[in-house]
């Protein structure tokens, strides 16, 4: 049966198959009760990875989940880890601090049980493990089904998504917290599931020696924070890498971010300065004594130092001279990262969904300074020249297409760019590096100004029936053929990395980005017109002065 028509039978699939026993999984902390589908997959959902972050253990480094004696049912999702400007609601079983949460799903066949631990267990299969974006602010890509793309591999993946720690949760940074806690304990919750995903997924029938981390938007930029973590120390915990629209904003030492923690400890009612004296020891104990509430609601925008305006993004991974060891525009320029075989791509129009509805060039280069505060007057002549009145777009301002360029390109298209010229260039042996542009028009989304924007091909890599909250229902409908286009490439560059080995039939080869057709070749994916092409001039030429300034903007 052809995907398009197993797509509308799907849906129906994913229920509970009342015949099928409960599969169930023993680890070594817990035992997990998972749920059977009509489609053949066994999910598990909300299993713990870490300990809860919460009282003592807020900005420290994830801790191992504690031992449960009764066996724990998998069989909901875990709250999701508190976003920025969000609201404390004690009811709520949506968003929680205690959030530290992954979810597994595997073909039935290949699930641990005692018959199959008796011998019948099929081989270990490859992984494909999903970094949830959000700007760093949210788990926005939460609670993805993986069971489309397990049917379309023929029942030959595991997918595993998860939480971590996100906004002043997941990034606080100060001194004080190197000094009585952990920097970015964003990024190493995403260690954490990793190191989990190595110790145990084989009991889920996955082969820990065969993982491809996947990440969207923030995601995207955390899969470039694990391919240089330490300096590039591979640490065997993957194979290949996928950056969807990698995101790479302003992230500045900690010295530089003193002023983020200061206005978050007074929110939060644990000032500096204690009857007249600095304590700065005693503010991490204050905030990690406080109720959830209390920070909640200290966790929210504020304008960088000299702007008026709040950024989009606003807390960021932060140079820890540990984990993070410098701008990723210089990790990757002194070659300081893991060679592996990458995927890597974004949309056209990255910038649409971000960009100030700027009426004036001074809109456009304000607003590019809120969100990159390093900008000098010189490089904001420059945008101005890089990107000059360009034609309207529906339902906004003059300049706006102007702003959203600048930051589309800026901020994801041009580090995306730049990662793969790298990669495919590093020294030591070739692992492949393929490139892509996805350009399939929503009507809704074209007639609203924002053209093919931010991750829009999510749904066509998932399918659009399992991912909750998908940016439209064209890929169920008047884009559903590029969804099996796009689905095959991405799971054959999981189980074989490379995205040709087991592509659709009748579709394009996928040239590297450094080929015998000169670099910068990729994959433009197109309704009906899937096909190669080359980086056209004028966006070699802004990116240039985008990878020129990178490192000192502190990308």
């Amino acid at each position: 049966m052809h995907l398009l028509q197993r797509l509308v039978l799907l849906c129906a699939l994913v229920v509970a198959a009342s015949a099928a026993s409960q599969p169930q999984v023993k680890l070594d902390y817990a035992t997990y009760i998972g749920t059977p589908l009509a489609a053949g997959v066994d999910q598990f959902l909300g299993m713990r990875f870490a300990a809860p972050p919460i009282g003592s253990l807020r900005w420290r480094s994830p801790a191992d989940p504690l031992p449960e004696q009764a066996p724990v049912e998998a069989f909901t999702h875990g709250p999701l880890c508190y976003n920025v400007g969000g609201t404390f609601d004690p009811t709520s079983t949506s968003l929680s601090e205690d959030c530290l949460f992954i979810d597994v799903y595997a073909p039935s066949s290949n699930v641990s049980s005692s018959s199959q631990q008796a011998g019948k267990r099929n081989k270990l299969l490859p992984v494909w493990f999903f970094i949830q974006g959000g700007g760093y602010r949210s788990d926005s890509n939460a609670n993805y089904n993986g069971t489309g793309v397990i049917v379309e591999s023929g029942h030959n993946i595991v997918v595993v998504n998860f939480n971590y720690r996100v906004g002043g949760f997941g990034f606080l940074a100060s001194e004080r917290v190197a000094r009585d806690g952990t920097l970015n304990v964003g990024l190493l919750d995403q260690r954490k599931a990793l190191l989990w995903v190595k110790k145990y997924i084989s009991k889920f029938g996955g082969d820990p020696n065969h993982v491809v981390i996947h990440g969207a938007s923030a995601g995207g930029g955390s899969v470039t924070h694990h391919l240089t973590a330490y300096g590039g120390r591979n640490d065997g915990l993957f194979v290949g890498a996928i950056g969807e629209s990698v995101f790479w904003p302003w992230e500045p030492p900690v010295a530089e971010l003193e002023f983020q923690f200061d206005i978050f400890a007074d929110a939060a009612g644990c000032p500096a300065s204690v009857n007249g004296t600095k304590e700065l020891g005693s503010q991490m104990a204050c905030l990690r004594l406080q109720n959830t509430s209390t920070l909640v609601a200290a966790n929210q925008l504020h304008p960088f130092p000299g702007r008026i305006s709040n950024p989009d993004f606003y807390w960021t991974p932060t140079i820890d001279g540990d984990f993070v060891r410098g701008e990723l525009y210089d990790m990757f320029s002194k070659g300081k990262f893991i060679r592996v075989p990458l995927l890597i791509g974004d949309a056209d129009d990255e910038g649409t969904n971000f960009a100030f509805n700027a009426s004036t060039p001074s809109q456009v280069t304000s607003f590019m300074q809120d969100n990159y505060p390093k900008l000098t007057s010189s490089d904001l002549l420059r945008i101005s020249r890089l990107y000059p009145l360009m034609p309207a777009l529906p339902k906004h301002a003059a300049y706006f297409p102007s702003a959203a360029l600048a930051y589309g390109e800026g901020t994801f298209t041009c580090p995306s760019n730049y990662i793969a010229a790298r990669m495919s260039g590093a020294e030591g042996e070739l692992k492949g590096v393929w490139n892509y542009r996805f350009s399939v028009v929503q009507a809704d989304r074209e007639a609203a100004g924002f053209g093919v924007s931010h991750t829009s091909e999510i749904p066509a890599i998932f399918g659009p029936a399992f991912v909750p909250g998908g940016l439209s229902t064209t890929f169920a409908t008047t884009n559903a053929p590029i969804v099996p286009v796009v689905m095959n490439y991405f799971i054959s560059f999981v189980r074989d990395l490379d995205p040709n080995v087991r592509r659709l039939e009748g579709t394009p080869e996928w040239v590297m980005f450094d080929s015998a057709m000169g670099e910068g070749q990729r994959l433009k994916f197109v309704l009906n017109d899937t096909h190669v092409e080359g980086i056209d001039s004028g966006e070699k030429e802004r990116c240039a002065f985008w990878n020129e300034v990178g490192a000192r903007i502190e990308q």
